[in-house]
């Protein structure tokens, strides 16, 4: 961290925004909209196909001001050319932070440690795709001779979520005589109904652990490969035609019976939350082919290089990440709701979820030093209209401010009557119905009388922002993707902590590797845990010898 910065609470701006907090803090949408007539035009952006509308948050042209002041004051322009450069910006780890480099073109030059990271990845892009084509034609043949119709990705975490999300944002594009199914948790129910209908001979296991010792992901590889053996009559050499690895560790794929030719390897400068465009996307390209998987790619750099050289006033990421940090430090709102129109997202919320909150859910600096502020609010959401019917009553007439991200799309992919239309009227009335509501007087004005008057009064005030494609293609996930990584960077710059280490998942994972030999163990094991897991402990291996 550039020692020059100073913490947070005592950066000019971010007093700056304190006192003009104090002073709007009161001002409804409704009189900010009819103060200023082209608000709906001016507070937008457009930029690598994606539109943003964000006048219905509770800004003024002042608050953008001073907004973009703190992100030169937090020295977010140099921090982003750190991280482009290869710079070992993930400081509790010493490592780079260079998941751009995974989608920069052929020929460009991004260093760590003096090498040129590009040609690497261009390397296992070219064998992800020799492999794709292979498998996708029937060359590839399990150890019967049959082409392969099942793959099974086992992962979990970043290994997980981004190619589960990818698979289903992209499912249109996807070969459908290809069945794909996705195993993360280690309750083995998730397991045995992954595989309850597939053939052996006809399926393929793809395991992602960069290390192959994550607990949840080999525990699950090697239910995977007991389970395949045992419907191929148990030839040991059957496994090397039915499983390929996305990791780093040869000896450990070796043992396990994977041929290190069809190893896929990726690198310590990059996150298991953002490797979905890495290696770790083997699955997805699977599924849409190499070449839909190289425009995904294209459309992350579209991004990338928007946030490296836009004006901050102009830079979507940087807008959303500043207005996040408005609404949470200064309105106190704890969660953000993101509410795709577009069912092929419904796996987007919870994609997000690992991204941001793994990100910036932080309680100390990068200098160490406990924060005196709010750091990353809780992400969450659901596909509208879904939502509609079941928690936007909460958005609408709760106690609790929800900020949130409307994502929707100029043109359905599967047209169906007036489907699309009624959609996307939703998507615009929701964002108005939040921002302006509907007063005493209105309801009153309707015919409503009496005690029923309050109960269908609307107070509005709530912000929103509209994000707008003309359709969801492999480009303009990409673009969604990246644009929501920037937001973290920006919003973990302004809050000055480190948006690329998770120790927070350590403990519990050491705590587990303590305890389960404790639950596994045929004698009465000695316990030294505090009096509730003692007990719970004793519960547990109670109900288990009931069996």
């Amino acid at each position: 961290m550039n020692t020059t910065i100073k913490p947070l609470t005592q950066r000019p701006a971010w007093k700056a925004l304190a006192a003009h907090h104090k002073k709007i803090k009161g001002l409804h949408l409704r009189k900010l909209f009819a103060a200023e007539a082209g608000r709906g035009e001016h507070m937008t952006v457009e930029a690598a196909g994606l539109f943003l509308d964000y006048s219905k948050n509770r800004i003024t042209r002042e608050t953008l001001k001073l907004l973009l002041k703190l992100a030169d004051e937090s020295g977010l322009k140099a921090r982003i050319e750190a991280m482009f450069s290869g710079e070992k910006i993930n400081v509790t780890e010493h490592r780079a932070v260079l998941h751009v480099a995974l989608r920069a073109p052929r020929g460009a030059k991004i260093f760590v440690d003096g090498k040129n990271v590009v040609p690497e990845v261009h390397a296992v892009l070219d064998k992800m795709e020799a492999f794709s084509k292979r498998v996708r034609s029937g060359a590839w043949k399990g150890h019967t001779g049959r082409s392969i119709k099942n793959v099974v990705n086992i992962g979990i975490g970043g290994s997980d979520l981004g190619p589960v999300m990818a698979y289903e944002a992209l499912k249109h594009y996807s070969d459908r005589s290809l069945t794909f199914r996705f195993v993360s948790n280690v309750d083995g129910i998730d397991f045995v109904e992954a595989t309850y209908d597939l053939d052996p001979a006809e399926t393929l296991f793809i395991v992602s652990s960069k290390t192959f010792t994550t607990l949840e992901t080999m525990t699950n590889a090697e239910s995977a490969r007991d389970w395949l053996l045992a419907g191929l009559g148990g030839y040991e050499k059957a496994v090397a035609k039915h499983f390929v690895a996305v990791s780093t560790n040869a000896e450990k794929v070796s043992t396990f019976g994977i041929d290190t030719a069809n190893m896929f390897g990726f690198w310590d400068w990059v996150g298991g939350r953002y490797s979905m465009d890495s290696a770790i996307g083997l699955s997805t390209m699977l599924a849409v082919g190499p070449e839909n998987f190289l425009a995904m790619l294209a459309g992350f750099h579209e991004m990338d290089e928007h946030f490296r050289t836009a004006p901050f006033a102009q830079n979507l990421p940087v807008l959303m990440g500043l207005l996040s940090v408005w609404n949470t430090d200064f309105f106190a709102a704890e969660t953000v709701a993101v509410l795709p129109y577009e069912q092929y997202l419904k796996r987007f919320p919870a994609y997000l979820q690992q991204l941001t909150m793994e990100s910036n859910g932080k309680h100390v600096t990068l200098a160490g030093k406990k924060v005196n502020y709010q750091t990353g609010p809780v992400y969450w959401g659901e596909p509208g209209t879904n939502g509609q019917h079941s928690f936007y009553q909460l958005i609408h007439q709760g106690t609790r401010l929800i900020p949130c991200d409307f994502i929707a799309f100029g043109h359905a992919l599967t047209k169906l009557g007036r489907h699309h239309d009624i959609l996307m009227a939703n998507v615009f009335a929701q964002a108005e119905a939040l921002a302006f509501g509907k007063t005493a007087e209105e309801v009153k004005a309707e015919g409503t009388k009496g005690a029923l008057v309050p109960h269908r009064v609307f107070e509005g005030n709530r912000p929103s922002n509209i994000i707008l494609a003309g359709r969801l293609t492999p480009e303009v996930l990409g673009r969604l993707v990246a644009l929501y990584e920037h937001i973290v960077f920006t919003q973990g710059t302004i809050w000055s902590v480190n948006s690329f280490d998770q120790w927070g998942v350590e403990l519990g994972k050491a705590l587990a590797q303590r305890i389960i030999p404790e639950l596994e163990s045929k004698t009465t094991p000695k316990l030294k845990h505090d009096s509730s897991t003692n007990n719970l402990i004793r519960r547990y291996r109670k109900l288990k010898s009931a069996r």
